[in-house]
């Protein structure tokens, strides 16, 4: 009996123990409030909404040719209409065509360890630095092939630390004036900066830093790796590597939508390895790039 007894508690000291552990690993894959998103998200309204569920892949996994390094963030040119990324290893801007192939180099002299980069306006971007914690407003032209950071206007914000879980994703609402800026993970944060992007080179100027916290633990991803804003509905994109989705806020912050990025989803034949970046254009196309650099698009179906 007393034998019987042991293997009892020992059977249920194993079972606390693997409840625990789900616990935790819910907790820490954010389970929950993705289940509840997911029971709630059929009565989130469609009109003025990017609407991510209505997307499908249309290019999938293309090879970047010509890259050694690889490549991290996205950002959409209206003017030009190419999309420029950068590389941290040796660091570069690079400019890429629509369908993904590499049209320019831009070398980044100076630049300790670039992550994200956003157009702002023609021939104007930033640039992140993502373990010094630096945003580099940066200038290029048509004939730039070098930029060194010496002589660009920076902006250095310490939050949480630094090292690999700095800044990791940005955009830019133009209307607003706002630039967001993700934190990677522990915590997850997306920071509103307003006063540093517009500044003229001639200028100065005063920033102001807003942090979110209710829409930033409404945020059911293990981290973040890019940012996209769209214009024509003030909703952020919001790209999660470790949870394999994008997430669609709207004005308040509230997730409406998702893309997830796991294979048979969105007529994906394959799981996107290591999301790293997204952007939109002005028809509404989505760009994404994934370490090892690969290329896709996903285009919004009819109804």
């Amino acid at each position: 009996m007393g034998s019987l007894f042991s293997v009892k508690r020992v059977l249920l000291a194993l079972l606390v123990l693997v409840v625990v552990l789900l616990a935790v690993a819910a907790q820490q894959y954010r389970l929950f409030e993705r289940i509840w998103f997911n029971a709630t998200s059929a009565s989130s309204s469609q009109a003025d909404a990017i609407w991510l569920s209505d997307y499908r892949v249309s290019l999938e996994a293309k090879k970047i040719e010509g890259l050694d390094d690889d490549i991290s963030a996205l950002t959409y040119d209206p003017d030009r209409r190419t999309l420029f990324t950068v590389t941290n290893t040796q660091p570069q801007l690079i400019e890429l065509s629509l369908d993904g192939q590499v049209l320019r180099r831009i070398d980044l002299v100076g630049f300790g360890d670039p992550e994200a980069v956003e157009y702002i306006r023609p021939n104007v971007f930033v640039i992140t630095d993502e373990r010094l914690q630096r945003l580099l407003r940066v200038e290029i032209d048509d004939s730039t092939r070098q930029v060194n950071a010496d002589q660009t206007k920076q902006f250095s914000l310490s939050v949480g630390g630094g090292g690999n879980k700095g800044f990791e994703g940005l955009a830019y609402d133009s209307v607003g004036k706002r630039l967001y800026v993700a934190k990677e993970r522990d915590p997850v944060r997306i920071l509103e900066i307003t006063g540093f992007a517009e500044a003229n080179a001639e200028q100065k100027y005063s920033v102001h830093v807003v942090d979110n916290i209710k829409r930033d633990k409404g945020l059911f991803v293990r981290d973040l790796s890019s940012l996209q804003f769209d214009e024509k509905t003030g909703h952020l994109l919001a790209l999660s590597d470790e949870s394999s989705l994008v997430i669609e806020l709207d004005v308040e912050g509230k997730p409406i939508s998702t893309l997830s990025l796991l294979r048979r989803q969105h007529g994906l034949k394959a799981s996107v390895p290591q999301a790293e970046g997204v952007a939109m254009d002005d028809n509404g196309v989505l760009y994404l790039i994934s370490e090892p650099n690969l290329f896709y698009v996903f285009e919004k179906q009819a109804k």
